[in-house]
């Protein structure tokens, strides 16, 4: 009889990534076997790092992991979870104002795919603050981000903002 592999699609705009995605992404590979970092593609959103930038900053923090794997895509969660055969959606919690909006997303995302099941993961304590509007805003004000991004995102922000790329 063959093993079934459970996989799970943590999925987001990682823009940039962060410290609290990593975090997030080492829990559910206690859980799972394979972990889907779907970067989103939102045609009416400007992120401040393009999808090359951002594939290559998760790519640093996870590249070593072949557990993990990386992915950019447009559509709805759904139909990334039916496209990769899974029916896991993590999604990462730091408070009650995350619990309310990942619900109302939960709910019409279930809409789509009655399959789909939602977990939610705690946020470890010390990086409840992190996000990556606060990076954002670090970097505009010219503020240190490295409690937010990992040695390697900061280091890879540093050389692009340098090359004006």
């Amino acid at each position: 009889m063959k093993k079934e592999i459970k996989k799970c699609i943590f999925a987001g705009t990682f823009d940039p990534p962060t410290l609290g995605h990593k975090a997030l992404v080492e829990e559910c590979l206690k859980l799972f076997d394979e972990v889907m970092v779907a970067i989103m593609v939102n045609p009416a959103k400007k992120p401040c790092f393009t999808l090359d930038q951002r594939e290559k900053m998760l790519g640093l923090i996870f590249g070593k992991e072949p557990r993990v794997r990386v992915i950019a895509t447009e559509g709805t969660v759904a139909e990334v979870l039916k496209r990769e055969d899974t029916k896991f959606y993590v999604r990462g919690i730091r408070n009650s104002i995350d619990l309310d909006y990942e619900n109302a997303n939960f709910y019409a995302s279930k809409k789509l795919d009655p399959d789909l099941t939602a977990v939610y993961l705690p946020c470890p304590q010390e990086l409840l603050h992190v996000s990556s509007s606060i990076v954002r805003n670090s970097l505009k004000f010219g503020t240190p981000i490295d409690e937010y991004v990992t040695k390697e995102v900061k280091e890879y922000i540093e050389k692009i903002a340098k090359e004006g790329v």
